[in-house]
């Protein structure tokens, strides 16, 4: 079924890729949304993942790898009335672009973060990733991987994010859902997305993840913190998916004086006012 949203670019993805299965839920949570086109911009980083924003008709921004989290903080500062989406890998997020994704999570930076979790490096060819676990082999790591994995929802809740999810590719519905709240919240929202690599990640597969999940039951109380941080370390018995944490705080766009008002672009600066500014600032 076609989208508003479809762009008409041929796909690169592998038949049977979990990618396409997070496309699909975010051309559904962009319908729903109801914005504009030109009110929408969806930001990437490297990676099979990264490809994402290509398939969307929205506008876009390729960041370098691992930088998709400060070129989109950049855009939300710079023009706060647009909705600005970062889809991208595990690798890339959490990996390359770590640092950045621990320090705009601190910030609050009100954006929406959408990782395409399939615990590989999909583009290098079966590399491990930042959430690969121990013991996982792969065409490039054939002894077996022997660090501890990153756990991206537990440090994102030890952070204080105010908006931490869990989907699956496989359920775009219930993903979409997910995606919609993330968008709607104010401040920085994660969603880890679960996602099959059908090619290069022979342990985590559909069938692996269909034994594993089990969905938040409705009673949790998403304002609780302490209990959010326990589902986020749920990952040998079971895997829970949904809203873990859900609340709000003041964002960085509301505390920096230079950003209220007028988009930046849309203000009028005229030039005496800028030689004021800088004759203040000039040491004599």
């Amino acid at each position: 079924m076609g989208s508003a949203f479809d762009t008409g670019v041929e796909n690169a993805w592998c038949t049977g890729c979990g990618n396409f299965g997070i496309l699909n839920a975010v051309k559904k949570t962009l319908e729903r949304l109801g914005r504009e086109k030109h009110e929408i911009v969806l930001v990437s980083g490297i990676g099979q993942a990264g490809k994402l924003p290509h398939y969307v008709d929205v506008n876009v921004f390729d960041g370098l790898h691992g930088r998709a989290l400060p070129a989109a903080a950049a855009i939300r500062m710079a023009n706060p009335a647009l909705t600005v989406v970062v889809t991208s890998g595990d690798g890339d997020i959490y990996g390359e672009g770590g640092n950045h994704f621990l320090h705009n999570i601190r910030r609050n930076i009100d954006l929406a973060l959408f990782v395409h979790d399939n615990q590989v490096y999909g583009l290098t060819k079966g590399q491990p990733s930042p959430t690969s676990d121990p013991g996982w082999t792969g065409s490039l790591n054939r002894t077996g991987v022997i660090s501890g994995p990153f756990p991206p929802l537990a440090v994102a809740l030890s952070l204080g994010c105010g908006f931490v999810a869990r989907g699956y590719a496989a359920d775009i519905g219930f993903t979409s859902d997910l995606m919609l709240q993330a968008i709607r919240f104010k401040g920085f929202a994660l969603v880890d997305i679960l996602q099959p690599c059908i090619t290069f990640n022979k342990k985590n597969t559909y069938q692996w993840y269909g034994r594993m999940i089990y969905k938040i039951p409705p009673e949790h109380d998403t304002s609780d913190r302490v209990k959010a941080f326990a589902l986020s370390l749920e990952w040998e018995e079971r895997i829970p998916i949904g809203v873990l944490y859900s609340k709000e705080r003041p964002t960085f766009e509301e505390l920096h004086p230079a950003i209220p008002g007028p988009p930046l672009y849309a203000r009028d600066t005229p030039p005496e006012a800028i030689r004021e500014m800088l004759r203040k600032r000039t040491l004599t």
